[in-house]
């Protein structure tokens, strides 16, 4: 029998020791905790709804489904330029409205040559808005309350917004929250609203 020179290596059998299989389960369980954490807080604090219509396009789609935080508007005020979620009139039997936040409490709001006015100058808004048609009630210069938004869709044109009669000025009880973030539809893109 010829005996072999030189080293020789023998393949040594991996095995799962018990710390590593403790180390898997505390990942896993960790991992299925915080995605679990991050569901409850996202649907706790918000809400989900589809989009009805054209109004906002191209920002949002007919039937794009947008989340809603509602809790932020507890703590701050809606901003210029914030899409927000509204109940008009505040009637709980209506579907909610997205439309994008454009004058704030106290300002005079008014669309003279089809171009939005605030406190008697123009809102600079560049080329991204249409001209607007139909200046509606904001034909006449509205000042807003203490609490009242003036909000337009961003496709001016074809949007029921502030400047339907029955819409009129929106008051922050009516607002629901800021939208944050809408899901693709039709090969559009995910991701947080602007």
């Amino acid at each position: 029998m010829a005996k072999h020179k030189g080293l020789t290596f023998y393949e040594k059998k991996k095995r799962f020791s018990k710390e590593m299989v403790r180390e898997i389960f505390v990942t896993l369980f960790y991992c299925f905790a915080a995605v679990l954490v991050a569901f409850v807080i996202v649907f706790a604090v918000g809400l989900k709804i589809s989009m009805i219509g054209v109004s906002m396009e191209p920002t949002l789609y007919n039937g794009q489904e947008v989340l809603i935080n509602r809790f932020v508007y507890k703590m701050m005020s809606p901003k210029r330029g914030d899409v927000v979620a509204f109940l008009p009139n505040g009637n709980p039997n209506s579907h909610h409205y997205l439309k994008r936040v454009v004058g704030l409490p106290g300002e005079r709001i008014q669309i003279i040559g089809g171009y939005l006015y605030i406190n008697g100058e123009p809102l600079e808004e560049g080329e991204t808005y249409d001209k607007i048609v139909d200046a509606g009630i904001a034909e006449n210069e509205i000042l807003l309350e203490n609490d009242e938004y003036f909000v337009m869709g961003d496709n001016r044109n074809v949007s029921e917004d502030s400047r339907s009669g029955n819409i009129g000025p929106v008051s922050k009880s009516m607002i629901t929250g800021r939208a944050w973030f809408r899901f693709g539809i039709g090969g559009e893109s995910m991701g947080l609203i602007k």
